[in-house]
């Protein structure tokens, strides 16, 4: 009687642990989408440049997360770079929204910051974003910085 008892609670806990072990599996899941389990709409906006952006950064408005930029590609007639973002349906945008990519930080990572526009005709699904402002190379920046200083402080000595 003994053997058969243990058994039983052998198979049970073993049951146990495979159904716990299927909930943390389907808790991964649904938690590693990246907004597209909620629903919402695609609208595309290019750029002259996409520096530190990636596919599943984040879109936001006034800082609020609204969605995930879903690819990235190279537009073969324009040579800009295309960006495919997912906007959640709580957020309806006007069609002369803008787009930016903007630094979280310092250092941090880039995202695309909307700016919704003032138009009553709002844009559908595939939408395209026309009023976009590319990413801004930080290396670029300090070279202008840097050799606008030398190039000032050269002419100054021949003065």
């Amino acid at each position: 009687m003994a053997k058969t008892s243990n058994s039983f609670i052998e198979t049970f806990l073993g049951a146990f642990v495979i159904v716990v072990a299927a909930g943390f599996v389907y808790f991964a899941y649904t938690s590693g989408q990246d907004g597209r389990s909620m629903h919402g709409y695609t609208v595309s906006a290019k750029f002259q440049r996409i520096d530190g952006l990636h596919v599943g950064s984040d879109v936001k408005v006034s800082g609020v997360k609204v969605g995930s930029v879903l690819t990235l590609e190279i537009d073969p007639k324009s040579y800009q770079a295309k960006a495919t973002l997912f906007i959640n349906n709580s957020l309806k945008l006007p069609t002369d929204s803008s787009a930016a990519i903007v630094s979280e930080g310092l250092l941090g990572g880039k995202y695309i910051a909307l700016d919704p526009g003032a138009d009553s005709e709002l844009l559908a699904d595939k939408g395209v974003i026309a009023q976009t402002e590319s990413s801004v190379n930080l290396e670029t920046l300090l070279n202008k910085f840097l050799f606008s200083k030398s190039d000032d402080s050269q002419s100054k000595k021949k003065s």
